[in-house]
């Protein structure tokens, strides 16, 4: 069945195209809960109240742009509610990010490490850290995206950033010590 095929018959909750494009896109889409989760279930919880709601707002697709994009970004937005960014507003709002805020690694710091490895020190990053280096780093959205979807400051998701990435280099740094 096409793309097209599936979302007209999803259009008409057709169950058969419904779990069909569950099945197509669930195991992409669990790798982008994953990031977001602090745990297995809550990933797996993400994943289904994400497809609720793409089945529910199927009608909003309008064709534009990649199917699978439409879907992530639901993907994103759950996982973003599901653990209320809100709080993180207070985080450190006017701070002013510097050159010397940002520490370098060598490349043998981290060239050691597995893509399970990089994912497993993300998750161990506070939920704040976490979610904004996910939203700036891998999905690829720019800090004023990331205020407006968290109703935060842009200068917020800067510092919250900066503080993701520099408890990142200490781990990988401390994880070197350990492996020599």
């Amino acid at each position: 069945m096409t793309e097209d095929e599936l979302i007209r018959g999803c259009l008409q909750e057709d169950a058969t195209c419904q779990r069909e494009v569950f099945n197509r896109y669930a195991g992409r889409m669990l790798g982008v809960c994953n990031r977001y989760a602090r745990n297995k279930a809550d990933a797996e919880d993400i994943l289904q109240d994400a497809f609720i709601k793409v089945f529910g707002k199927i009608y909003q697709f309008k064709s534009e742009g990649s199917f699978e994009g439409w879907i992530r970004r639901i993907v994103v937005n759950t996982a973003l509610k599901k653990y209320a960014l809100r709080r993180y507003e207070k985080e450190l709002v006017g701070y002013e990010v510097k050159d010397k805020d940002e520490m370098v690694l060598e490349p043998s710091a981290y060239g050691h490490l597995t893509e399970k490895d990089l994912l497993n020190l993300i998750n161990t990053l506070p939920d704040g850290y976490r979610l904004i280096f996910n939203l700036y780093v891998i999905e690829g959205y720019q800090h004023d995206e990331i205020a407006d979807m968290l109703g935060i400051q842009s200068g917020t998701s800067r510092s919250q950033l900066v503080k993701a990435r520099n408890m990142l280099q200490k781990q990988i740094l401390q994880l070197q010590k350990v492996a020599v």
